[in-house]
């Protein structure tokens, strides 16, 4: 017997924009793959990199190469710092990684004012399997990591510091510092310590450096340096890959907002407004499955409104004009609904969804509802997608399977 539900109308709205990061003049890098179409050219995919004030924001205003745009692309989505990475997203970081290797970067990096400073870890090959401190918590997104390298100083250090948040405080653990030559770093970590806002002093990392002998000792090769110094590539002596960053790409800092719940909204409108001078032309919807991450207002109390009204789950799109949303109920069972989708306008769809099941296993129990939906992109990439919907919210999808393209 199928359930019937009154047919539902939803309208989500939306508008387009494209990526940034940094430059010194008003420049553009616009960089084109097989995908998805802009200004027209169907079948193409693209990320578009402009000046935008929130760059201006920043010290430093280098942008990042060709290449080295690459690699940012590559991260792009990864979850935990690499923990949660498909094997197929860590060939395209390894790939991108010894490309950068292959230009060399700056020459004797350990030598260079530019490998001071602090760091941000953006990604690492061994997220839950190297030092303490990454076993614990480098691969929790809502806490930001950081590296401090300070050679120049009486005191030479390089320290591992995690941020829990601006109003808990951090941790920091540290290490003497010596280099060995152009490329590699030598430390040995010894002491470390939280500092929490709420107390006057500071807490002690409960870490016997001292009698850890030479298992508080290692190396820290730089394989590339970039010449804007934004960007840095390191090896450990434990066989782990570090990507850190001194300026972070706008679709990181959204990403890292949204799994923070940090000001998720004015991030959300801020990356829009950068993007907002961006040329005008058709956006496609890019293939794929699309998971939702984040959206401005809150479920209701009947799941399968949310579903249907695409307020949770994930869309998948395909290149015959059909679209699916899925939803997972509870283990075994999911929320299924197909439909077909035409352009309408030059940014705009007309989704009719008319196919809903709840699926067991290899059994469909069909569900009786049509929703019509007018879909308008306001920016979709070959990983990150934003609309706005049903009663107005807005949506943030993150590609799943960019290997469909």
């Amino acid at each position: 017997m199928a359930l019937h539900i009154n047919p539902t109308n939803i309208r989500l709205l939306s508008s387009s924009l494209a990526h940034s990061t940094r430059s010194s003049t008003p420049t553009t890098l616009v960089l084109r793959s097989p995908g998805s179409s802009r200004g027209g050219q169907r079948g193409r995919n693209f990320f578009h990199i402009c000046r935008s004030s929130l760059v201006d924001e920043l010290e430093g205003t280098s942008a990042f190469t060709a290449p080295e745009a690459q690699l940012i692309e590559a991260l792009i989505g990864i979850q935990g710092r690499g923990r949660s990475a498909s094997p197929e997203q860590l060939k395209e970081v390894e790939r991108a990684v010894q490309t950068l290797e292959g230009l060399g970067g700056i020459p004797d990096p350990t030598g260079s004012e530019l490998i001071e400073g602090r760091w941000q870890l953006m990604f690492t090959t061994r997220p839950g399997t190297a030092s303490p401190i990454q076993r614990t918590f480098v691969g929790v997104d809502f806490f930001s990591v950081f590296q401090e390298i300070y050679l120049r100083t009486n005191d030479p250090r390089v320290s591992n510091v995690v941020v829990f948040s601006d109003a808990l405080g951090e941790l920091k653990v540290e290490a003497v510092a010596s280099m060995k030559d152009g490329k590699r770093i030598l430390f040995r970590f010894d002491r470390a310590a939280f500092s929490f806002k709420f107390l006057p002093f500071k807490v002690p990392y409960p870490v016997p450096f001292r009698l850890l002998g030479d298992e508080a000792k290692g190396w820290l090769d730089t394989t590339y340096l970039s010449a804007s110094g934004n960007l840095r590539v390191s090896r450990g002596n434990k066989g782990t890959t570090f990507v850190l960053q001194k300026i972070s790409d706008p679709r990181q800092r959204l990403l890292s907002d949204i799994s923070k719940g940090k000001d998720v909204k004015e991030q959300v409108d801020k990356f829009l407004s950068i993007n907002q001078n961006q040329d005008s032309g058709e956006i496609e919807l890019v293939e794929g499955e699309w998971k939702m991450i984040w959206s401005s207002q809150m479920e209701t109390e009947s799941w399968i409104e949310n579903a249907a009204n695409g307020l949770m789950g994930s869309q998948i799109i395909r290149k015959n004009g059909q679209i699916k949303f899925v939803v997972d109920i509870i283990p075994g069972f999911r929320f299924s609904m197909i439909g077909k989708f035409v352009r309408s306008d030059t940014n705009s769809y007309e989704l009719t969804m008319d196919d809903a099941a709840i699926i067991g296993g290899p059994f469909g129990y069909p569900v009786q509802m049509e929703t019509k939906l007018t879909l308008k992109l306001l920016y979709s990439d070959d990983k990150i997608r934003i609309t706005r919907g049903y009663r107005d919210i807005v949506f943030v999808h993150l590609r799943l399977d960019r290997s469909k393209k």
